[in-house]
């Protein structure tokens, strides 16, 4: 005789099936606002977070505040260099016409959309960037490494000792 229960499809849990639901519905509705005439490519989730290349945005509050001070420290007229901070980058560029310049250093080449603002970065090569970006060329670096390590924070702080005339707001999870 045959085990009828060796037959049984595999259900999720209530809980787990509405967490999926609300997943799927969410999804929806960020692809929904991309498709509407309203869509800005430099708005915060226009390009969505890659946890395999351990990419966490900010809320939109945070990169705000972030980019409001990034933007004060950099002066009129200031340059801003964003070491893989994307959302902070989009804040400062919804910002549109104020009077600064910025720049985004990001291994995800998705960031390529944004032209000539886009840098490739690899925090495992610090140094190596283009001739367009000159020892302390920049007012104000703001930096958030991808991983929470000692040679990824350093390799980073590499790249920001470079590229900063002085000033850095640097985000981490690392104790210091």
């Amino acid at each position: 005789k045959m085990d009828d229960g060796d037959d049984d499809v595999p259900q999720l849990s209530s809980h787990t099936l509405a967490a999926l639901q609300e997943f799927y519905l969410e999804q929806q509705q960020r692809e929904g606002m991309k498709t509407s005439q309203g869509f800005n490519q430099y708005s915060i989730g226009s390009i969505e977070e890659d946890w395999q290349l351990s990419q966490f945005w900010y809320c939109d509050e945070t990169a705000s505040r972030l980019a409001n001070e990034a933007v004060v420290a950099a002066g009129k007229g200031g340059r801003i260099a964003c070491i893989s901070a994307p959302s902070v980058y989009q804040k400062l560029k919804e910002q549109g016409g104020r009077d600064f310049s910025v720049c985004i250093l990001e291994y995800d080449r998705r960031f390529s959309v944004y032209g000539e603002e886009f840098i490739f970065y690899d925090y495992n090569y610090p140094l190596n960037l283009p001739e367009n970006l000159p020892p302390h060329s920049f007012d104000i670096v703001v930096a958030d490494p991808p991983y929470l390590s000692e040679e990824c924070l350093q390799k980073t702080a590499e790249t920001i000792k470079h590229l900063t005339k002085g000033k850095i707001l640097l985000c981490t999870g690392i104790m210091l």
